[in-house]
């Protein structure tokens, strides 16, 4: 996908934020949106179909967590990737943050060619998929659909968020082998990415609970697999 035709959704109540980043990345050839709070991004989200949403967590009317969280049960912006933009200061939980469908944070301040850097790590991934082919797999009972995103379990289809989905869609890929933490992290997040420690815990954590929790193994200081 071109820079020209990729749309990003900038959310804080700071205006100088929203200026300076806004300024960078439209430099850069991105298409910027801007919101100032959370219910402003959910209707910008809904109205424009971004592919990134770079989401402050503290703002007035509606906090950054609700948002997302709100913003991840519209089947129309499954495949958005989100990213949390937070103050040193701020008492913030990366923990949280994934819990609430985030799929990376940037902490500010932040130097423009840092938060360029960033994004296009961030986005690196949309062209990864525009040479996937269709594909899905049939493991343990579950239809996983690799092009729709789609995993059917029983005759019910559970909804996951699009970095939950990749891992789950790469465990499931090959049942039994060990995946290692750092292969992990390069193949579901880009090895440009940085990631907390516990990223992939918490995905693994919120994958069990939603697909059950006897498919996934951990391999102490290894890393997990997939069992049927």
């Amino acid at each position: 996908m071109k820079k020209k035709d990729i749309k990003i959704l900038l959310v804080d109540d700071e205006p100088d934020i929203l200026e300076i980043v806004g300024y960078n990345l439209s430099q850069e050839g991105y298409q910027i949106v801007t919101a100032e709070n959370g219910k402003d991004a959910i209707a910008k989200a809904k109205k424009e179909h971004p592919q990134l949403i770079i989401m402050d967590v503290m703002m007035p009317e509606m906090d950054g967590m609700e948002a997302t969280e709100a913003i991840r049960k519209m089947p129309e912006l499954k495949d958005v990737i989100i990213t949390f933009l937070t103050a040193r200061s701020e008492d913030y939980s990366q923990v949280a943050g994934f819990d609430a469908g985030a799929d990376d944070y940037i902490t500010k301040p932040i130097k423009p060619k840092l938060l360029v850097s960033k994004v296009k790590a961030l986005l690196r991934r949309l062209k990864d998929d525009d040479g996937k082919s269709s594909e899905t797999l049939n493991v343990g009972g579950i239809e996983i659909n690799r092009e729709e995103y789609k995993i059917i379990k029983e005759n019910t289809e559970i909804v996951l968020p699009r970095k939950e989905f990749e891992l789950f869609y790469l465990l499931a890929s090959k049942p039994g082998k060990v995946f290692k933490r750092d292969e992990i992290l390069d193949k579901v997040w880009g090895n440009e990415v940085i990631v907390g420690g516990r990223t992939i815990d918490v995905h693994i954590r919120k994958l069990r609970e939603k697909i059950g929790d006897d498919f996934f193994k951990t391999i102490k200081g290894v890393g997990y697999k997939f069992e049927v």
